[in-house]
């Protein structure tokens, strides 16, 4: 199994909208390297959700439920979409400031590469999100 984050608008279509909806089509992404990382995506890969705009933070954790297809909305086979579906609510929010200011986030694509929207997460520094975020 694979760790990932996304990253969401929340007024767009946020961790609440996933709850809501018990699942949804990832999908919108037209970024090369975001697109790679989705191809890697598989099925019961657990996922961070991850609110941009005001409120910069990790919220909830996902799954995968199905892997990687052709966008069915949009005719260019190269981009990519996957399932996922709401599995729970982190205790608390993982902000971002919080992730800078530690070392071992440095390299992190998230510190590094704020405008991705998907990328993988390395079990350690899932572990330590969890962790961030009261979870044992």
């Amino acid at each position: 199994m694979a760790y990932w984050l996304v990253k969401a608008d929340p007024s767009d279509y946020g961790w609440e909208h996933l709850v809501r909806d018990r699942g949804t089509r990832w999908d919108g992404v037209a970024n090369n390297l975001a697109l790679k990382h989705i191809r890697a995506v598989r099925k019961g890969d657990e996922v961070l959700v991850y609110h941009s705009g005001s409120q910069k933070a990790v919220v909830g954790v996902a799954r995968v439920t199905r892997a990687p297809y052709a966008d069915p909305e949009r005719d260019d086979e190269r981009l990519v979409v996957f399932d996922l579906a709401a599995k729970r609510a982190l205790p608390q929010p993982v902000t971002l400031a919080q992730i800078k200011a530690q070392a071992a986030f440095r390299d992190f694509p998230l510190v590094r590469m704020p405008r991705l929207s998907v990328m993988p997460v390395p079990a350690t520094l899932w572990k330590r999100i969890l962790e961030m975020a009261g979870q044992k």
